[in-house]
C-alpha cells in the first residue's frame, strides 16, 4: 500500500525517533509497514525512505538505489559522484560511525522536502552498524553516494533534515537544478577535478 510522505513542517520529522525492539521488528504490523515503505519509496521514486517520513517516529529505514534511476546521469556524473546501483536493504536502530577522510558536496533532495535541492557536504565512508528486517545484526561499509544515501536516511532517524546541513546559497528549486545547472555542475567538475 502506498503510503503518504509527510512534509517539512510536520512535528515528527524533527523528533529523535525511538528504536524498535525486537519483538516489534517480526511482529505483522512492522513486517508490514516495510513492504510498504518500500512500495512507497520506488512509487516516488525516491533512494531512500525514514518512518519519520511516514509519521512514524521509530528507528526504521529503508534504501534502495535501482541502476533504473542512474539512466539520466552521464557516466562521469555517475563517476564524479562514486554513485552505484545499492541493493534495497532495511536499517532498523542503525549507529552511523564516520572516518575522518574528507566529505564530498553534491545536491541532494529529500521526498520530505518536494520541489528543492541544495549542496551537502557528506562525509565519504561511513560504517553502520544495524538490525535487518529479521532482527540480524548488520554492518555495513559505505563509500561514495551510498554512505550519502544513509547519512542521509539515518539523520532523519534523529529529527534532522538535509536543509540543516545545506550550503544555504545553494538551495532552488529541482526545476531550476535540472534547467540551469546540472550541466553546469558536470562542466565545474570536468575543468577543476573532483
Amino acid at each position: 500500500m502506498k503510503l503518504e510522505i509527510v512534509q517539512v513542517g510536520d512535528p515528527v520529522l524533527r523528533r529523535l525517533a525511538q528504536p524498535l525492539r525486537a519483538y516489534e521488528i517480526s511482529s505483522k504490523e512492522i513486517q508490514q509497514t516495510i513492504a510498504d515503505m518500500l512500495e512507497t519509496l520506488r512509487l516516488a521514486p525516491g533512494v531512500g525512505l525514514a518512518a519519520p517520513q511516514i509519521g512514524l517516529g521509530v528507528q526504521l529505514a529503508i534504501i534502495e538505489d535501482r541502476e533504473q534511476y542512474q539512466s539520466s546521469w552521464s557516466a562521469e556524473q555517475l563517476r564524479a559522484r562514486r554513485r552505484t546501483p545499492v541493493a534495497f536493504r532495511v536499517l532498523i536502530n542503525p549507529q552511523l560511525e564516520t572516518y575522518d577522510d574528507g566529505q564530498a558536496e553534491f545536491f541532494e533532495g529529500c521526498l520530505s522536502v518536494d520541489g528543492y535541492i541544495a549542496e551537502v557536504p557528506r562525509h565519504n565512508h561511513v560504517r553502520v552498524k544495524c538490525l535487518d528486517e529479521h532482527g540480524e545484526k548488520q554492518t555495513i561499509q559505505a563509500e561514495g553516494w551510498f554512505a550519502r544515501i544513509l547519512q542521509h536516511e539515518i539523520d532523519h532517524l534523529k529529527g534532522a533534515l538535509y536543509i540543516d546541513r545545506m550550503k544555504p546559497r545553494t538551495f532552488m528549486s529541482v526545476k531550476n537544478y535540472l534547467n540551469r545547472w546540472r550541466n553546469a555542475e558536470e562542466e565545474a567538475h570536468r575543468i577543476f577535478g573532483d
